[in-house]
């Protein structure tokens, strides 16, 4: 049980507003300025955020994230002081849906330059299963069109899924593990930090390309180590790769849905064992930073084997890899084992 779930929104409306009223001497108008010096003071609500707005940025931004490495990301409660800090930013960048208290905070800050990930690209319904095979290809009614039928996916796959993101009923919010995607979103960023900070708008412009291009390298990886593979599906605890397996024509079967925390009910237990041994699935992969308890038990049972498959919602020691790129490329060779890849 998630129980910052069950705090009412009034008690962490309550809170944001102690946090501004606390910090309110330290009003926007003094942070336009800009953070350290000439930086432009950047705000980010977790890692993928972080991650783009350092790249693009470069030299010219001071980046603080609100979710310290090693923390469930899902799961964040903000302290008075870093309330106080987004009112302070120049710029802020987060990804609506992924974490309610951020959102609370961004909308009572003040800060002129807010951005929303989310409104950069576009997001869908995912449910416990996704499948890639759908995307495009007709006659597969087994799992209908992803578009044409979001709804039914949703109501199939809503109890004890975890469905309950942000206000898009129940639309996945992990649209940077989608390469494409997060270069979408990346462009959108590179255009909001040119008219946000123009006296270096070149640079962010060429910062932006540069990483693009390591993106389409990174989609083209994946496009071409998942081709042929002996099964197309994979089990997860944590359902975050939706647009992945949409993506490169995967299957994923999580265990629970997308939040991290929600328990698998006895009947998707044993649903995933049949489907295991249907479509010779090889690997239950859990999270770095969640408990890899529920994993080891499935694949105990079903004598799978269990692997990491890094969800990238924050970068540890633990972290096969020091960035995204880096995590991506380790997931990738995850993927490649897991899936029999030819």
């Amino acid at each position: 049980m998630n129980v910052r779930r069950l705090i009412p929104t009034t008690a962490v409306a309550g809170t944001v507003a102690l946090g501004l009223t606390a910090l309110s001497a330290c009003s926007t108008s003094d942070a336009a300025d800009g953070g350290n010096g000439d930086q432009l003071k950047v705000t980010a609500s977790f890692y993928p955020m972080q991650f783009l707005a350092e790249r693009i940025g470069g030299e010219h931004v001071a980046v603080t994230s609100l979710t310290k490495p090693g923390v469930e990301p899902h799961d964040l409660e903000l302290t008075p002081r870093q309330i106080g800090s987004i009112s302070e930013s120049d710029y802020v960048l987060y990804l609506k849906g992924i974490q309610p208290a951020v959102d609370d905070a961004i909308k009572q800050s003040g800060v002129k330059n807010t951005v929303d990930a989310a409104t950069l690209t576009t997001l869908e319904n995912h449910g416990a299963e996704v499948s890639g095979h759908d995307h495009g290809h007709e006659g597969e009614e087994e799992h209908g069109d992803e578009h044409g039928h979001e709804e039914e996916a949703h109501e199939e796959h809503s109890e004890g899924d975890g469905h309950n993101h942000g206000e898009e009923g129940g639309a996945d919010p992990h649209i940077w593990l989608d390469p494409v995607k997060y270069a979408e979103v990346a462009k959108g960023v590179g255009k909001s930090l040119e008219k946000a900070d123009p006296d270096h708008a070149a640079d962010y412009k060429k910062n932006t390309e540069a990483l693009v291009g390591e993106l389409a390298k990174l989609n083209t990886a994946y496009e071409t180590g998942l081709k042929n593979t002996a099964t197309k599906t994979f089990i997860t605890t944590h359902s975050a790769f939706g647009y992945l397996a949409e993506r490169y024509g995967l299957t994923q079967q999580g265990i629970a849905g997308i939040d991290p925390e929600a328990e698998p009910t006895p009947a998707r237990i044993q649903e995933l064992h049949t489907i295991a041994e249907k479509e010779k699935a090889t690997t239950v992969f859990f999270e770095t930073l969640a408990s890899d308890r529920t994993a080891k038990t499935l694949a105990k049972d079903t004598g799978l084997k269990t692997g990491v498959l890094d969800p990238l919602e924050g970068i540890t020691e633990k972290s096969q890899g020091a960035d995204y790129i880096e995590v991506m490329e380790s997931n990738l060779t995850a993927l490649q084992k897991a899936l029999g890849a030819k």
